[in-house]
């Protein structure tokens, strides 16, 4: 349960971050800064560092709790990054993304 936690919270983060209007004046001025202008762009990219931040928040919270180890923030960058880019793309804001490509249905 606590990973599905995890996984929520960092999809959510990394949705609100990424496509947000809230953050829309951040990422209007951060493009100045091609590296950061590209992170906050890119679901895969920042699911990362949420995930490695949610990792250092987790004595703080009693949703997940993860051990302290580097390895482990390595790992839960990229489960977060892995479920915020795969979410993203089935997940829209108008529901689930259908796709039809040529041919008939």
């Amino acid at each position: 349960m606590e990973l599905l936690h995890f996984i929520l919270a960092s999809f959510g983060m990394t949705f609100i971050i990424v496509y947000s209007s809230l953050f829309e004046r951040i990422r209007a001025a951060a493009t100045r800064f091609d590296f950061i202008g590209k992170l906050l762009r890119c679901p895969l990219c920042m699911g990362f560092w949420v995930g490695v931040f949610l990792w250092g928040i987790s004595p703080y919270t009693e949703l997940f709790t993860f051990s302290d180890s580097l390895v482990t923030a390595f790992i839960c960058g990229c489960i977060s990054s892995g479920t915020s880019y795969s979410l993203s793309m089935v997940v829209g804001d108008y529901g689930i993304n259908v796709m039809h490509q040529g041919g008939e249905l």
